[in-house]
């Protein structure tokens, strides 16, 4: 459509309900599609807004009960858009008043210049206000398409000086950038979420390299099916592979293994081994999985009766007692034979992990904070080890952990007030989100820790999954930007639109995105819901984004501390 042509009249509406649109006669009801970004002029102020319904119109219920012949082109024509016509209701999300002298100058750039971004061009994003919806246009308000300088009015650009913008996709009718603010992305906790097969693991990529590329935050990533880390299958008829993080970023991104053998065999050369002790297991732990390792309560309560007893070694100690040692420990200690016997029984399926060691001389977990610290992305990838048992029982270990160590330092800058005491802007990334944050264990997790209170410790959760509705509600609503592919089931997308107003508008557009490459943003790190196509992650987005011309040299430290640990185990 040529741009600044009028699609349609406002012809009612509400501030709670939205706007009705009649479109002119010219213009086509199929070129107007859910999710689309229009423009209503008003009197005084300009009206963002977003397309959510569209429906057919007709002038007399003749033409229903009589409708004409469908070979009679002529008549139908006669009808288009004086009997028959298309509206569309419009949800306004932002508005934008210029003062007097700025609609002025802005008048007066239109009528001298034939720019697209007339109107915008002599300010940055930073100088356009744009205020959330008070009131709504008067009747007969002329609706048009977004344009160019519209989108940048609202998104911003990414080579904006004032802020941290990363073009995460562009408008499903448009070649415009979409931009998120990464300063705000990081500072709350994220969520991406869609149905297995919409490209959620591609969507994580894209704000992850955004991320690194625009130092925004360091990245701790849960790599569970090892997707981000080295490289990853492309689905298609053709088998193909994309770059991971640490190829795009070679100089800047660690990578860690819970299976060393299973990441040499994909190509991956300096993966650092990570390796977990049984004295670095605590009954918090254990709480966590207790699904997966069939613990009851009486058992855990007895395990924190082994623990004040014996303290970190309470594993390995439980683990070689005898039934004579443990009837002798019950009548000291009031236990109970049977739960501590089940207990012992059922540990003995964490020797089945690959990670975990009797012993551990070399603290990994250390080491993986010393990267964090040091401004380095690190990511842990599980290999054969991704079942549900292990990767829960891993994350939550090494988080806690992550945890303690940044709650220290965010107490000790409060205190100091001193900026190089500052802690760097943490993001951890995890996969299969509500087996942590489900209602039930929510309360037993370090995630929903942070999902909860961590904002304020410099520590935010990007959260990936296909079953939003399994995640906590209060956790939901802490989650600050929402990136959805498509969702087919009701209560997922609910879940979606908890805490947010006027989600229900939002709904129609969720249910009809594309099943590859579209998404719905809304949230803290956007300022306004949008629906997108996203940014391909291909070539052109390598050379864009990546430091693949970086001279990969080994991190001597880490390459002689993961020597001499592997000496102290015996390798």
């Amino acid at each position: 459509m040529i741009p600044e042509k009028p699609l349609g009249s406002v012809i009612q509406g509400s501030l709670s309900q939205g706007l009705e649109v009649r479109l002119h006669a010219d213009v086509s009801v199929e070129e107007m599609r859910v999710g689309k970004f229009l423009v209503v002029q008003g009197v005084r102020s300009r009206f963002f807004c977003m397309l959510t319904d569209v429906s057919l119109g007709t002038s007399s219920p003749r033409i229903v009960a009589n409708p004409p012949d469908p070979s009679n082109t002529f008549l139908q024509e006669v009808l288009a858009g004086s009997g028959t016509y298309g509206t569309i209701d419009l949800t306004p999300m932002l508005m934008f008043t210029p003062t007097e002298g700025e609609a002025k100058k802005i008048n007066s750039k239109r009528k001298a210049q034939d720019s697209k971004l007339a109107s915008y061009e002599a300010n940055s994003s930073a100088d356009i206000e744009l205020l959330p919806v008070k009131t709504i246009p008067s009747h007969f308000s002329q609706v048009f398409d977004a344009s160019e300088r519209d989108f940048r009015a609202v998104f911003g650009w990414e080579d904006d000086p004032t802020r941290r913008n990363f073009a995460i996709g562009m408008p499903i009718d448009m070649d415009v950038p979409i931009c998120l603010d990464l300063d705000r992305f990081v500072e709350r906790s994220n969520g991406v979420f869609g149905k297995s097969g919409t490209g959620k693991s591609f969507l994580t990529r894209l704000l992850l390299s955004g991320i690194i590329r625009k130092q925004a935050a360091v990245n701790l990533i849960f790599d569970m099916h090892s997707e981000y880390g080295w490289e990853a299958t492309r689905e298609g008829k053709q088998f193909s592979t994309v770059k991971g993080l640490r190829q795009l970023f070679p100089g800047q991104v660690k990578m860690f293994t819970l299976d060393p053998d299973s990441t040499k065999r994909r190509g991956v050369k300096d993966a650092q081994e990570l390796y977990i002790g049984y004295d670095q297991l605590e009954v918090e732990d254990l709480m966590l999985v207790r699904g997966e390792l069939n613990l009851s309560e009486a058992s855990l309560e007895n395990a924190v009766i082994l623990r004040n007893e014996f303290g970190k070694a309470w594993i390995n100690r439980l683990l070689t007692m005898s039934n004579g040692e443990i009837q002798e420990f019950c009548e000291t200690k009031m236990g109970s034979k049977s739960s501590i016997m089940a207990l012992q029984r059922k540990l003995t399926r964490l020797d089945d992990l690959k990670y975990i060691r009797t012993t551990c001389p070399h603290n990994y977990v250390d080491q993986v904070l010393e990267c964090l610290e040091s401004g380095k992305h690190v990511v842990v990838e599980f290999g054969s080890q991704s079942n549900l048992l292990s990767y829960m029982l891993a994350t939550n270990i090494i988080a806690r952990r992550i945890h303690q160590a940044y709650v220290r330092k965010a107490e000790k800058f409060l205190q100091t007030k001193n900026v190089s005491d500052r802690p760097r802007q943490l993001v951890v990334t995890i996969e299969e989100a509500h087996r942590f944050l489900d209602p039930a264990t929510v309360g037993q997790t370090i995630f929903g820790t942070i999902a909860r209170e961590m904002r304020k410790y410099f520590v935010t959760l990007l959260v990936v999954d296909q079953r939003p509705s399994g995640i906590d509600n209060e956790v939901m609503s802490q989650i600050g930007t929402r990136i959805t592919a498509l969702l087919n089931d009701e209560k997922d997308i609910d879940a979606i639109f908890t805490g947010v107003s006027g989600g229900q508008s939002l709904r129609s557009v969720l249910a009809k995105l594309d099943s590859k490459q579209q998404a719905l943003i809304l949230g803290h790190a956007v300022p306004m819901p949008v629906v997108i196509r996203t940014r391909p992650y291909d070539d052109a987005f390598y050379a864009a984004v990546g430091d693949t011309a970086w001279e990969e040299m080994p991190d001597v430290p880490l390459f002689k501390a993961a020597e001499a640990a592997k000496a102290d185990l015996g390798f």
